[in-house]
């Protein structure tokens, strides 16, 4: 953060580079190390080390052989950065107009949902991290804590926030309203999880956290949901549901339910371990959680519910990205979720410059997927990209560090992006295009 340069610092006017190069060299006098590996590889270990097995699993996984999540990265090795030297480069400019404003940076948080699995405080965490950055955040609709309780954690944080569309339209409905009365930018339609992607890490763990009450927050806390809930119970949809075996496994995850649902009984854990209404609450998500019959078609009707500019991410293709302009949308986010849902999937960053090309600069383009640090951001960026999210990275820093890694590891792509500019020969992420950039 700025505010813990010391003020005599000359280091404090020379960007972010110069500021968080300042504080690691100037702690290190001390013996102090940074809370966080600046490495991706090294931050990636230090993950698996600080959270379960299963968090990681979830965290870390792909879909399939993983061949996606490899060539996602992979595909960064394709091109290389120009070196410019004697330019001078002495005052550097990150930012970029996203939705309307000047951002401080090219940067966003992709939205990632259950991060409670990485720290307890999950999304309040992440929430106030980006503000001090000056950082959007794009909350999950898998988040942790409602969106209502992370706007109220970070009241001066740019949010975004990301709708998986449910089976049940007033459901959609009840949480765009929700969205755009916490103060949420922009809505983020995912489209590419239609149907769960066969995720093997998490497969051979027999591990899904929303069957353990986690990860539904924005469920548990909105009143439409809460009576498809209340209706299923007095139904007994349940009744003839296949036992599980009790063990103390089991037990457990009765617990975490409960716990979970207190948002639904309104009262203390052994209310709520007797209640059926947690439980009943975990079986309405499954039901409801996305629908693989949505088409072009039914997106219209989001214009219904919010007047928030609608950005559709999980465009690969070419030809999608011409749709989701004739769709009337008000981004492109290029995206093949992490390698999450497709195992050899097209890379991102392959792409991204036809979608582009055929988005044509009507509406900004978003880029996720492989990006580890300040240089990959930078390709990206000189590709055609308006804004890069970052994902994993992240989820990395908050399970090593709570709410301080997740600003550390921020902090780093951005000190590197603003390197990287600066090394090239440009002062201004306006100025970047594929002249930084040879085909390896």
């Amino acid at each position: 953060m700025v505010s813990s340069v010391a003020p005599v610092d000359p280091a404090a006017a020379r960007g972010i580079s110069r500021r968080a190069q300042s504080q690691v060299y100037r702690a290190g006098i001390s013996g102090a190390r940074p809370r966080v590996p600046v490495d991706a590889a090294a931050l990636e270990a230090a993950a698996r080390k600080a959270v379960s097995a299963e968090a990681f699993a979830y965290i870390a996984g792909g879909a399939g052989a993983e061949r996606t999540t490899r060539a996602n990265a992979a595909a960064f090795e394709r091109w290389q950065i120009w070196p410019r030297p004697l330019r001078d480069v002495s005052a550097r400019d990150l930012s970029v107009d996203f939705l309307g404003r000047r951002r401080p940076t090219p940067l966003l948080l992709a939205p990632l949902g259950v991060m409670e699995m990485a720290h307890a405080d999950a999304d309040l965490a992440v929430a106030r991290a980006a503000a001090t950055l000056g950082v959007p955040y794009t909350l999950s609709n898998q988040a942790s804590f409602p969106m209502e309780a992370v706007a109220d954690a970070a009241p001066g944080g740019s949010r975004l926030f990301q709708l998986y569309w449910s089976a049940d339209d007033d459901l959609n409905a009840s949480l765009l309203r929700r969205a755009e009365a916490s103060g949420c930018e922009a809505v983020v339609v995912t489209l590419d999880t239609h149907l769960l992607g066969w995720r093997t890490r998490d497969l051979d763990l027999a591990y899904l956290p929303f069957t353990r009450g986690m990860g539904i927050a924005q469920y548990t806390s909105d009143p439409v949901f809460q009576q498809l809930v209340r209706e299923r119970v007095r139904r007994g949809s349940d009744a003839a549901a296949p036992a599980i075996r009790l063990t103390p496994k089991t037990v457990a995850a009765g617990v975490k339910i409960a716990r979970k649902g207190s948002a639904l009984t309104g009262a203390g854990l052994r209310e709520s371990l007797r209640s059926p209404l947690p439980r009943a609450a975990v079986e309405t998500f499954l039901d409801v959680f996305s629908t693989p019959a949505l088409t072009w078609d039914d997106l219209a009707r989001a214009r219904e519910w919010t007047s928030l500019p609608i950005l559709l991410k999980g465009i690969v293709h070419p030809d999608d990205a011409a749709r989701a302009l004739d769709a009337g949308a008000d981004g492109v986010w290029v995206s093949n979720h992490g390698g999450r849902q497709i195992d050899q999937s097209v890379p991102t960053l392959d792409a991204l410059p036809a979608v582009v090309e055929r988005v044509d600069g009507r509406v900004p383009v978003v880029f996720d997927s492989g990006v580890r640090q300040g240089s990959d951001a930078f390709i990206a960026l000189a590709l055609g990209a308006t804004v890069v999210a970052l994902g994993r990275p992240y989820a990395y820093g908050l399970g090593v560090a709570g709410e301080e890694g997740v600003r550390e590891v921020v902090r780093n792509v951005l000190a590197e992006l603003d390197i990287t500019l600066g090394l090239s020969g440009h002062t201004a992420i306006d100025e970047v295009g594929r002249g930084a950039l040879r085909p390896a």
